[in-house]
């Protein structure tokens, strides 16, 4: 990819920092109105969007009717709305507010294993993706719980990148630049830390394996499964929840992984990397709507396959 001219750069900072600004300013209530709004009409006008979504949810969901896809599509549209409008929020958000937008039972059977993992000096990998609103559960995590450190993709403008890491590191946590991060993810993790790590997009083959999702080979990022086996950590899928019924949200914990060690390290990533897939799988097929499906999940093939997109 081309790099970005300092004006182009600025442009696209003032347009987003603009754009969070005024939804910012806005009451919450409000600002979710607007985002959502704002994102129901991005489909419209980038119809390729729309056209990856019903793809995908033909691959995932085939024994549904084209108009159930179509409105698991629109409200997965809906909670993009969600995660931009609370994103914009996040500079009014105080623990005592975030304990009424977020359920966390610290008594749960998922937190008293990350609390006995921990006691036990072993790390916590979360693997998490773009279901519910991750943006919250980062912040939400920190606030309830304890600050993580998490990997993150740095943005092509770095200015906006900037930003964004801000609102993030609110209540401790901390950000690392997901390029050649792995040593300083296993150190965290070998310290008895949490880091957390997004694993639910298309990966390049260099960077992935082949595991299934949905019944389709789906190259998958092998980091999480590469730093749980040499961290010796457990690994923790979780997510956060819009809750419409309880107007709230509410973290979702996927089952306790521990990473697979039979020594041939190559398998054991893929295994470990296909475990903590389908784990994902099962709470994106239990909240369907929530789920980022205008990704082209499936856009790396396995040799000799054909395009899915």
């Amino acid at each position: 990819m081309a790099k970005k001219s300092s004006s182009l750069i600025w442009i696209e900072y003032a347009a987003a920092r603009a754009c969070l600004a005024v939804l910012g300013f806005l009451p919450r209530g409000a600002a979710l109105k607007v985002s959502v709004f704002i994102m129901r009409m991005v489909p419209l006008i980038l119809k390729d969007l729309r056209r990856t979504g019903l793809i995908n949810l033909e691959i995932a969901f085939p024994e549904k009717s084209l108009d159930e896809r179509k409105a698991i599509l629109g409200a997965s549209i809906e909670s993009l709305g969600r995660v931009l409008g609370e994103l914009s929020q996040f500079h009014k958000f105080t623990r005592s507010r975030l304990v009424e937008m977020i359920s966390l039972d610290l008594s749960d059977e998922a937190m008293r294993l990350y609390k006995e993992t921990e006691a036990g000096q072993r790390g916590v990998l979360i693997t998490t993706g773009h279901l519910g609103n991750w943006e919250l559960s980062v912040l939400g995590f920190a606030g309830l719980f304890k600050p993580i450190s998490f990997l993150a993709r740095p943005q092509d403008n770095p200015k906006i990148d900037a930003m964004l890491h801000q609102l993030r590191q609110r209540f401790g946590n901390s950000p690392i630049n997901k390029t050649n991060s792995a040593m300083l993810g296993i150190k965290i993790l070998r310290e008895g830390g949490i880091l957390g790590i997004l694993s639910d997009v298309n990966a390049h083959p260099k960077e992935g394996v082949f595991v299934p999702f949905f019944g389709l080979p789906a190259c998958t990022t092998s980091g999480p499964a590469t730093i749980a086996i040499r961290a010796n950590a457990v690994i923790y899928p979780t997510f956060c929840i819009w809750e419409k019924s309880e107007n709230r949200y509410r973290f979702v914990f996927g089952r306790q992984i521990e990473p697979v060690r039979t020594g041939n390290r190559k398998s054991d990533v893929v295994e470990t990397t296909a475990l903590f897939t389908a784990e994902i799988e099962k709470i994106i097929r239990a909240y369907p709507d929530q789920w980022m499906w205008i990704h082209k999940r499936w856009k790396t093939r396995p040799p000799g396959q054909p395009e899915v997109y």
